[in-house]
C-alpha cells in the first residue's frame, strides 16, 4: 500500500547542507508565493562525452537552482527547476500536465524544458500537452518512446541550464535506457525511478547486472548528495528494509524520523545520499552480512545476484 501525497497548505523548505547526516534536511515555514518574475527563455547547451500541498526547496550551497516540488498522481512527485537569473524553467518529467501548469502559473515561471528520466507514462504522461513553442525535450536516447522527444541523451552527456551544469548518468534497470540528471555543484540528483528513500524502482526491463551497476553509479557520488526520487513510497520501503536489517540502528532511527513526518502528512523526499548508502537495503548487499543471511544469499553469490535476490524479496514482500 503507497501513500498517497499530503493536501493543504503551501509550504517552502529551505534546503540546508546538514552538519551531519542525523540532522534535519528541513526547515518548514509558511510563505505567501514567490516572485512572478519571468524572463524569455534560451536553450541548453548539450555537449556529449484544488487546494495541494506544495513543498518548495531552494538550494542554498553554491548553486543558484530553485526546486520546486509538488505532488501528482497518486504518489508521484513532480519538479521544477528555476534559474531566477535567465528565467529558465525545466520540469523533471511529467507525471501530469494540469498539475505543472499550475505550480508554473503560481510561480509565474514560463516552462523551456522537459527533462525525461524514463519513458514510463507517469513520467512522460504530460510532455505532449507541456511541449509549446520554445519547450524542448530531452531525455534518454535508448528508453522507448519519449513524446516530443528533441534532444536524446546519453551516459556522461553534460547539459548546460542557466548557471548549472547537469551530466547524465546512466541507470538503467528499471528500464532498460533510464537516466538520471546530476548537477555536481548544487550536489543534486533527480533519479526518476531509478533510487527511491529507503528504495529502488522494481526492475521491470533491466537485468540485475546492469541495475545493480547503476546503482553503484549513483552509491559513488559524494554523501551530500540531494536525492529526489519520483515516488512517496518510503513507508512501504522501511517495512521491508526493517525486515532484511533489523540489527542496523541508523536504520531504526531513521524509520521513526520517516513515520513522525507522515504522520505530519511532511514528504520523506529527498534525502541525502549518505543516508541511503547508511539505511537503503539496494544500496547496501555488499556490505551488510545480516541483509544477505534474511534474503538466502550464498557465499557463491556476486553482488548482482544478492541485488536479485533483495528486489525479489522486496517484489513478494506483504509486511
Amino acid at each position: 500500500q503507497q501513500h498517497k501525497t499530503s493536501q493543504s497548505v503551501t509550504m517552502v523548505a529551505l534546503l540546508r547542507r546538514p552538519a551531519s547526516l542525523a540532522s534535519a534536511l528541513f526547515t518548514f515555514r509558511r510563505v505567501a508565493a514567490f516572485s512572478t518574475t519571468t524572463v524569455p527563455s534560451t536553450a541548453f547547451a548539450c555537449k556529449h562525452s484544488e487546494s495541494r500541498r506544495n513543498f518548495s526547496s531552494k538550494l542554498m550551497a553554491a548553486g543558484t537552482l530553485e526546486v520546486a516540488q509538488f505532488p501528482c498522481l497518486s504518489d508521484n512527485y513532480g519538479y521544477l527547476i528555476h534559474d531566477a537569473t535567465t528565467g529558465e524553467t525545466a520540469a523533471i518529467d511529467t507525471p501530469d500536465a494540469t498539475a505543472y501548469k499550475q505550480e508554473l502559473e503560481k510561480r509565474g515561471w514560463t516552462l523551456t524544458h522537459i527533462l525525461n528520466t524514463h519513458h514510463h507514462a507517469d513520467h512522460v504522461g504530460g510532455n505532449s500537452e507541456l511541449k509549446t513553442e520554445g519547450v524542448k525535450v530531452y531525455g534518454p536516447a535508448n528508453d522507448g518512446s519519449i513524446p516530443g522527444l528533441d534532444n536524446p541523451l546519453l551516459d556522461s552527456d553534460t547539459l548546460s541550464f542557466g548557471g548549472a551544469e547537469a551530466r547524465v548518468i546512466d541507470v538503467g534497470g528499471h528500464t532498460v535506457g533510464h537516466i538520471a540528471f546530476y548537477f555536481p555543484e548544487e550536489k543534486t540528483a533527480f533519479v526518476g525511478d531509478s533510487l527511491f528513500s529507503l528504495g529502488c524502482g522494481r526492475m521491470f526491463e533491466g537485468t540485475a547486472p546492469q541495475f545493480w551497476s547503476s546503482l553503484k553509479r549513483l552509491r559513488d557520488l559524494p554523501d551530500d548528495t540531494i536525492i529526489y526520487c519520483a515516488h512517496e513510497y518510503t513507508e512501504s520501503n522501511a517495512r521491508f528494509a526493517m525486515s532484511v536489517e533489523p540489527g542496523n540502528e541508523l536504520l531504526v532511527k531513521r524509520v521513526e524520523g520517516i513515520k513522525a513526518k507522515r504522520s505530519r502528512g511532511e514528504p520523506t523526499v529527498p534525502s541525502l545520499l549518505g543516508e541511503e548508502k547508511l539505511t537503503n537495503p539496494f544500496l547496501r548487499g555488499d556490505l551488510s552480512d545480516e541483509i544477505r543471511k534474511n534474503v538466502g544469499a550464498t557465499s557463491d553469490d556476486d553482488d548482482a545476484t544478492i541485488f536479485l535476490k533483495i528486489r525479489q524479496g522486496k517484489d513478494n514482500f506483504r509486511g
